[in-house]
């Protein structure tokens, strides 16, 4: 059984991270496309770390986050690979887009960014949804590994 507290702080982050898609979805149509891509990012680092409050791992790091969602989530299967690629691709372009100077921002990356957040956030609820009914078993967590 799940504890009620993993699932409020799940339930909690979760909706942060649909509030961050909403931000996504008005900077993008406001033309604020490096915007747009840094709340796309965050509304999926948000979406993972609610999965993560389930089994009681988070990380300090932004990269130990997305470890985590890669080593019990997608290569058990839970997750298709696919949705690793768009973790590790939003990633690497928010980096771009909010660290390089002269990394100038497009209107089909900032699209893109978004549509992959919508359907990843989307895939979290959907499969957080499945654990708590106890349709899907969670994966064994190995911390040391």
């Amino acid at each position: 059984m799940i504890d009620e507290n993993a699932v409020d702080l799940s339930k909690h982050r979760l909706n942060k991270a649909n509030a961050l898609l909403t931000q996504a979805e008005l900077l993008l149509i406001n033309h604020q496309y490096d915007g747009s891509i840094n709340r796309s990012y965050y509304a999926i680092f948000n979406a993972i770390r609610s999965l993560l409050a389930l089994v009681r791992l988070d990380n300090r790091k932004h990269s130990g986050v997305i470890s985590y969602f890669d080593r019990y989530f997608v290569k058990t299967g839970i997750f298709d690979r696919q949705f690793s690629k768009i973790v590790h691709t939003a990633f690497d372009v928010r980096q771009d887009y909010d660290y390089e100077d002269f990394y100038l921002p497009s209107e089909v990356d900032a699209k893109e960014q978004f549509e992959n957040a919508k359907q990843f956030v989307n895939e979290i609820d959907h499969k957080i949804d499945l654990f708590i009914q106890g349709k899907i078993m969670f994966p064994d967590i190995d911390v040391k590994a």
